[in-house]
Order: structure tokens, then C-alpha cells, then sequence
């Protein structure tokens, strides 16, 4: 969809990055550090100074303790981490339980590790989770389920009764599970973020991914984490070594002086993308579209279905074509397809974009 806004000058709310740049004061530390030779190997795990970081962010924001040298591993972007933790914990034969729609990696790295995607599809317009239908799909070959929250691309958030309904279901079957938070500090409305590292007993078997290019707006930098129990964390290193072996070493140092000198950022960054979310609803309000709830992570959902009898992948053509918006089809989120008639907009955009693009859509 971006070859294609671009191929047609069209403005872009379809791929998910920022339009707007990274911190000042981390691409200082960026140069400053590349300027002063720090352009070496940094260890597989990560640099020290960002593994503590990270960890101090974690008892910062959920009140957990992790072992910053044991615990914390920095991989290239999220999508390794996602990838690692997979082939760390998937055996031949293996079933993962899949939310859809999800992420376009899951699948992929499932079957690569000889496992089985057991995809359980979400409906417009709430996208909740029935637990009693994930229990229906446990079997003896059941190995770990894949959670996202917020999450890409309903912009839906699990909430504290989901938690415990996961919570049951890994220990009553000893799965274990993996955690996808990329979108951990967008969170709306005053909503907490619902970590599967505020619970003691659930991160035993969690393997948590996050994200700097979705805090920080620098996704080309891919540069992300896992956090996981010691005993996992040391499987995960072994593929981890065998995949990246390590990453961009002056952006690790400048990401570790930025979650020191300047944590307000993170704690910014819900505010900041709220402000955004808002603006786009209230510009939309005079269109045809069903804006659906946005409740974190940057995206917004809105169901044509007044609008057009399209399919949602003809409906993002006509639109880049015809109106000069890119958006994203949901239906490629579901291994399965779907009928729904929405589509998923990025509002990690400058004000005049969002402006400029409901306007655009309002004509409808």
C-alpha cells in the first residue's frame, strides 16, 4: 500500500510509522556515540547500559523486578524477538493458538518451526476474545498462545478479566505464552496497559516483545526486546546468536542515555497520541464511516460498509486511486479472509495529514 500511495501521490495512513522524526536529544546521542568509535559488536544480549534500562523502565511502569544481565535480550526490532521466541519455544508437531487478525509474522515463523497455527478469528465491531471458545481449541498438542495489546490492528486492549482467563487457562494446561506489547506505552482514556509482566505468576511463562521504534518514532533504527524468564531467556540467546548475534551498537547506548535523561517521553506518549486519535475522530464525524473504538496502539478502525459494497482490498484500492488516501484492508490480518467491511488507518501522522485526510475521506 505504500508503493502504491506513493506510485499515486496519495498520503499514506496505511503502513505503521511515525511521519514525524525521532527525539532530538537521541539522535544527538546517536552521533555522539558513533562520532566517539562505539561502532563495534555490543554483546549478543545487548549492551549492559540498555539492559539495565530496560529493566528499571520495567519496574517503573509495572512494578516488576527483572534481572536486567539474565533476563533482558535486545534484538533487531521486534520481528526477531517474535521470531526467536518462537523457534525458542515451538517443536515439530506443536500447536500455537493465533488471534486474528494478527501480525503477519506469527504464522510464518510457526510453520518454520515446525509448529501449527491454530487460528481463532475476532469480529468486528468489538473484537473481544470468547475464552471458552480458546479453551475449546487446547489439545495435547497445544504448546503457547500469542497475545497482542494493544493490539495491531483492532487497537483493541485486553483488559484485567482477560488476564485472568489466561492466567487459568496456561497454568490448567502448562502452556506457555507469548506476549507481543510493542504498542505498550499507547494506551488511552487512562486505561493501564495490562503487561504480562505485572503478574508474577504469568511472566514465569511469558516471553514479553517490545518495541523502541514504536516509543521512540524510529522504526527504521529496528531495534526491539524480550523479556523472559532466565531459563527461556538463555534458549532464546541461542538462536538469538544464530539469527542477528547483536545489534546497533550506538543506537543501544543512545536509547539507554534517552530512557535515563528523559523518561517523560514514554510517559508522554499516551497524551500524545491521544491528541491524534481525537483529532482524526472529530474529523471524520461528518463522513459515512463507523468509526470504531480506538482504545491504544496508533491505529483506527472504520467499517464502509454505508458507504460500499467493495471488498475491503478493492475498497483501499479505489481509495488510493481515486480519493488520495492509503489505508490498510483488515481482511490480510485473518489467515482465513473476512467479509467485514473495515479498514485500518495510522494516525502516527502531523495534524495537517490527519486533517487533510478525513477531509478527503468526508467526500465520500
Amino acid at each position: 500500500m505504500t508503493a502504491l500511495a506513493n506510485q499515486h501521490g496519495a498520503l499514506n495512513l496505511s503502513q505503521g510509522f511515525p511521519e514525524f522524526d525521532a527525539p532530538e536529544r537521541l539522535k544527538l546521542r546517536l552521533a555522539q556515540y558513533a562520532q566517539a568509535s562505539m561502532n563495534q559488536y555490543a554483546p549478543s544480549p545487548g549492551m549492559p547500559a540498555l539492559q539495565q534500562q530496560i529493566a528499571a523502565l520495567v519496574e517503573r511502569k509495572y512494578g516488576a523486578k527483572v534481572q536486567a544481565a539474565a533476563q533482558v535480550t535486545v534484538t533487531a526490532g521486534a520481528t526477531e524477538a517474535l521470531f526467536v521466541a518462537i523457534q525458542t519455544l515451538v517443536r515439530p508437531g506443536d500447536e500455537v493458538i493465533v488471534f486474528d487478525p494478527a501480525y503477519d509474522s506469527y504464522h510464518p515463523a510457526i510453520e518454520l518451526a515446525g509448529g501449527t497455527s491454530v487460528h481463532i478469528a475476532l469480529r468486528s465491531p468489538d473484537y473481544l476474545i470468547d475464552w471458552q471458545q480458546v479453551a475449546a481449541a487446547v489439545t495435547t498438542k497445544t504448546r503457547a498462545i500469542i497475545i497482542n495489546t494493544p493490539h495491531n490492528p483492532s487497537a483493541k486492549t485486553l483488559k484485567a478479566a482477560d488476564i485472568t482467563a489466561l492466567k487459568a487457562l496456561l497454568n490448567e494446561h502448562d502452556l506457555y505464552l507469548i506476549s507481543d506489547e510493542v504498542y505498550e506505552h499507547i494506551t488511552f482514556d487512562a486505561q493501564p496497559h495490562m503487561s504480562a509482566l505485572r503478574d508474577p505468576d504469568l511472566a514465569t511463562r511469558a516471553m514479553v516483545v517490545a518495541s523502541f521504534g514504536k516509543t521512540f518514532h524510529c522504526t527504521g533504527w529496528k531495534l526491539g526486546y524480550c523479556i523472559a524468564p532466565e531459563t527461556l531467556s538463555d534458549e532464546f540467546r541461542k538462536i538469538h546468536q544464530y539469527v542477528t548475534f547483536s545489534c546497533f551498537t550506538p543506537a543501544q547506548l543512545a536509547l539507554a542515555d534517552m530512557l535515563k535523561e528523559e523518561p517523560e517521553h514514554v510517559d508522554a506518549l499516551s497524551d500524545f497520541y491521544q491528541h491524534k486519535r481525537d483529532l482524526l475522530v472529530e474529523a471524520l464525524q461528518p463522513g459515512r464511516f463507523t468509526i470504531l473504538p480506538s482504545e491504544g496502539s496508533y491505529f483506527l478502525l472504520l467499517d464502509y460498509s454505508a458507504i460500499s459494497t467493495l471488498d475491503d482490498v478493492r475498497f483501499c484500492e479505489y481509495l488510493v486511486e481515486e480519493v488520495g488516501v492509503a489505508a490498510i484492508p483488515l481482511s490480510v490480518f485473518y489467515a482465513g479472509g473476512s467479509t467485514d467491511k473495515v479498514i485500518r488507518l495510522c494516525f502516527a501522522k502531523e495534524d495537517s495529514t490527519l486533517q487533510e485526510a478525513a477531509k478527503r475521506l468526508c467526500q465520500l
